[in-house]
């Protein structure tokens, strides 16, 4: 496992396309966090925080496949690095201008996360002309899975590191500008540079043509509620097992369950289209969900929590494969971009409903919600799978590695014209 990992790390910029993603990433994986013990700090209450880091959120799902659509027309250094630039300035303002000016404070902080660069995206878009085999495209899509668990476990220690050593405002600013230097080493480095999307179809839905790719995306959703509501859940088990030392060994054994299920699964080929073993894949990541129902004490709950996680990295990493092989010609970054908005816009439904679900039933039915939206997850690839696998197989990877299965153009548009 640690050689095949090793032999992607060592192909010229592969290291460098991954670090600066995971770096330039960060403030978007510490920004609920951060904005939280800022607007704490200045005196601003639980709800105005809260409020804040939804703006935050909300905008940077919006932001995500619309930046993405950008790239995919213009290439990443004329959008990725502008995009990093005007988020982190949004951020600064709002550092230094804090809660007091409330509207202002919204603005900014909502301006920081719609320009949030889709490096995400872009990343995955390059990996086939940076490896060029199909087998380590498919093993870096893995190591890209669980590269962020890691980012999310190290994100937020920096962040509460920051604070203690000066102060809360110094962390946005910092993150921020490390985000920026991090989208500069990806945007500088000749394969993004050199990337161009293939020619695409003028429609308006672009990426979300492919009834496969809009197939994967309803099952996503329902994972990212699954995640969100353990985040939920998870505090009102440790409010009666032991309070926050508990939640944070619990939150660390989900991404630790995570990292170790990524590992394993990219260490392998796998025979068989993805598509089918994702179906595989989401219904045991489901049953894994259900032992959360026993609510045992911390040290077996914590066990239960990492069982959990298991799954969900090589869920992930196959769900790259698919919306790669499933993105319209020409909107690989797009398709991606929009796989991150669902799947955040999910555990922000996850955490909003999970709330009243814990008051009117208690513990038990908040981590009931995660094997339900993991068995809805189920449902909905098992409902479309006739649009979800592919007619024939797809071939090796070649420098541009999207398939256009959707190529239908739409009444009324020119095939001569960008979408």
């Amino acid at each position: 496992m640690a050689a095949g990992y090793a032999e992607i790390l060592r192909t010229r910029y592969a290291t460098r396309l991954l670090a600066g993603t995971l770096v330039g990433r960060l403030p978007n994986a510490t920004a609920a966090i951060a904005i939280v013990l800022f607007i704490r700090a200045e005196g601003g209450t639980y709800s105005l925080a809260g409020a804040l880091a939804a703006v935050y959120g909300v905008a940077n799902a919006v932001g995500q496949p619309l930046l993405g659509r950008l790239v995919d027309l213009h290439g990443q250094p004329r959008v990725q690095l502008p995009a990093a630039l005007l988020s982190a300035l949004a951020m600064a303002a709002f550092a230094f201008t804090g809660p007091d000016r409330l509207a202002l404070a919204y603005v900014t902080v909502g301006a920081a996360g719609l320009f949030t660069p889709p490096l995400e995206g872009g990343l995955r878009a390059l990996w086939p002309s940076v490896l060029g085999k199909e087998e380590q495209v498919h093993a870096a899509y893995a190591m890209d899975a669980v590269a962020q668990e890691v980012m999310f476990t190290v994100g937020p220690l920096l962040v509460t590191g920051c604070v203690a050593l000066w102060s809360e405002q110094a962390a946005l600013l910092v993150v921020n500008a490390v985000g920026v230097l991090g989208a500069l080493s990806v945007v500088l480095s000749q394969p993004s540079r050199a990337w161009r999307s293939a020619p695409r179809e003028a429609h308006w839905l672009g990426a979300l043509r492919s009834p496969g790719l809009l197939a994967l995306l309803g099952a996503f959703l329902f994972i990212g509620m699954a995640l969100g509501s353990i985040t939920v859940a998870g505090v009102s088990y440790a409010d009666g097992h032991g309070g926050d030392a508990v939640y944070g060994w619990m939150m660390a054994a989900l991404g630790l369950g995570a990292l170790a299920g990524g590992s394993v699964y990219g260490a392998r080929q796998w025979r068989g289209v993805p598509e089918r073993r994702l179906t595989v894949l989401v219904a045991l990541l489901a049953v894994c969900y259900v032992p959360l129902t026993l609510v045992p004490g911390a040290l077996a709950m914590t066990a239960l929590t990492a069982l959990a996680g298991v799954f969900l990295a090589p869920a992930l990493a196959c769900a790259f494969i698919i919306v790669d092989r499933h993105a319209p010609r020409g909107t690989v970054t797009e398709a991606f971009s929009w796989l991150v908005t669902t799947f955040t816009v999910g555990a922000s439904l996850g955490t909003a409903a999970t709330g009243p679900v814990v008051e009117w039933g208690g513990t038990v039915w908040g981590f009931a919600v995660p094997g339900l939206a993991g068995a809805a997850a189920l449902v909905v690839l098992l409902a479309t799978a006739r649009v979800l696998v592919p007619v024939r197989e797809y071939g090796v990877v070649a420098g541009s590695s999207e398939n256009d299965r959707n190529g239908a153009v739409e009444p009324g548009f020119s095939a001569g014209h960008q979408a």
